[in-house]
């Protein structure tokens, strides 16, 4: 396989998803890059996303709401997703060390990994149902 030639745009997007903990849309990532990249595609991004997360370099968060969300923390970590706002956030849980091995029991095939989204009503949707 050919070498990844280096492009501009993607270590932008890179180094902007480093500096968010929101779990940002790839339109997020494109209204933002727009303001240094004015030319820049909506397809671009998608693509570049897209590969980074085929690299291992971004982490996708498919929540069953809506559009993926984007994660650079790739350190295996789960998530909590609100089900009024659909935020998302990082749960630090610890599993235990062979849970993958105590799935593979029940499993046929080779488990390689595993992510977990809990659901669930965040704190501040949870303030605002007791102001009402």
């Amino acid at each position: 396989m050919a070498a990844l030639k280096y492009s501009r745009q993607r270590v932008s997007i890179k180094d902007f998803l480093m500096t968010r903990t929101d779990h940002p849309t790839a339109d997020v990532v494109y209204q933002e890059l727009r303001h240094t990249y004015p030319n820049i595609s909506l397809g671009t991004v998608y693509r570049n996303l897209s590969l980074l997360a085929d690299m291992g370099e971004i982490v996708k968060v498919t929540t069953g709401y809506g559009a993926d969300h984007f994660d650079a923390h790739t350190a295996p970590h789960d998530h909590v997703v609100c089900t009024r706002c659909h935020k998302i956030q990082d749960l630090k849980m610890n599993y235990p060390e062979n849970v993958e091995e105590i799935a593979s029991m029940f499993y046929s095939g080779k488990i390689e990994g595993h992510t977990t989204n809990f659901y669930g009503i965040c704190s501040e949707c949870l303030a605002r149902e007791s102001e009402d």
